[in-house]
């Protein structure tokens, strides 16, 4: 395996992060602008990044996108619509609407969507949606499935496991995003704030709980990578142990890094305004989309 990335790689991860980091809310109130939302979404849907698998992209492709949007926030559907993408190859009744997933009976990543993929063993259904409903995240929609299913489609036992493992690293990957936004917000606001007469981030306190966690997100990275290599190149159970494997990893490191955060902000990190929160919040949901227990791993991780 070589980790490093392709040029045709960078320039994807280049052009996703400076998309998100110029469309992506910036702030608690930026989250409302109807008119941001508005060019974000235009812009995403004008890159075709939604049928990245269609388009012959691998699981690392896969990502590096969700990655960039994780780590800026993005709050136009991009998980959901890429997931059911790779599922629409092998639906012989899925038309041109827009889909996303669903686990059970909600599916997620919704906004602006028509419809919903689900897998239920081998079959692949699809579902209209209902109502909106409430949600942690602050990012991302969620909303009813309706109860009227119809199949569409086949899996082979293998090609399930295949997009399960793809569905594992790709939560994975927009929680190792929302880890590196939270300490990047972390680490410039310890380098404005000031007590004593110094900036915060002089103290060894607070140096050394950012350094952890750096060390923390440069694991995730790692094992992050190779799962998302594996889900392409490796037999379907192994790429499925490899995104369970990261994704234990990087859920433990994302709430640490983002918990940190909170703290090194102070009064101010337990604030409705400060955007630490909603880096939590879309960390605590990515966890339980498609989640990985230590149970389902044979390491001894702990």
């Amino acid at each position: 395996m070589d980790v490093r990335l392709t040029s045709e790689q960078r320039q994807l991860r280049d052009a996703a992060a400076k998309l998100a980091d110029d469309l992506g809310p910036g702030s608690v109130a930026g989250l409302d602008d109807e008119h941001r939302l508005a060019r974000l979404e235009r812009t995403v849907a004008a890159t075709g990044w939604r049928a990245l698998r269609t388009d012959g992209a691998s699981g690392v492709e896969v990502a590096i996108v969700a990655e960039e949007f994780g780590r800026g926030l993005v709050d136009v559907a991009f998980l959901g619509p890429v997931l059911a993408d790779d599922l629409r190859g092998h639906c012989g009744g899925a038309d041109d609407r827009r889909w996303t997933i669903a686990v059970g009976d909600r599916a997620v990543d919704a906004r602006g969507s028509e419809g919903a993929l689900l897998v239920a063993g081998e079959q692949i259904l699809a579902a209209p949606l209902g109502a909106t409903l409430p949600g942690a995240d602050l990012t991302r929609r969620t909303a009813v499935v309706a109860e009227e299913r119809r199949h569409i489609g086949e899996l082979a036992a293998e090609e399930a496991t295949r997009w399960h493992a793809l569905a594992v690293t790709a939560t994975t990957a927009d929680l190792l995003g929302a880890a590196r936004g939270a300490q990047d917000l972390a680490v410039e606001y310890a380098k404005i704030r000031e007590q004593y007469g110094r900036a915060i981030g002089s103290y060894q306190a607070v140096a050394h709980l950012l350094a952890e966690n750096r060390a923390l997100i440069e694991g995730a990275i790692s094992v992050l990578r190779h799962a998302a290599w594996a889900v392409d190149e490796l037999a379907p159970a192994r790429a499925l142990q490899a995104a369970r494997i990261a994704k234990v990893y990087t859920a433990r490191a994302a709430r640490t890094v983002c918990e940190t955060s909170i703290q090194v902000h102070g009064g101010i990190g337990n604030t409705w305004e400060c955007l630490a929160h909603v880096y939590l919040r879309r960390a605590l949901v990515s966890t339980e989309l498609f989640p990985a227990r230590l149970e389902e791993i044979d390491l001894g991780l702990s």
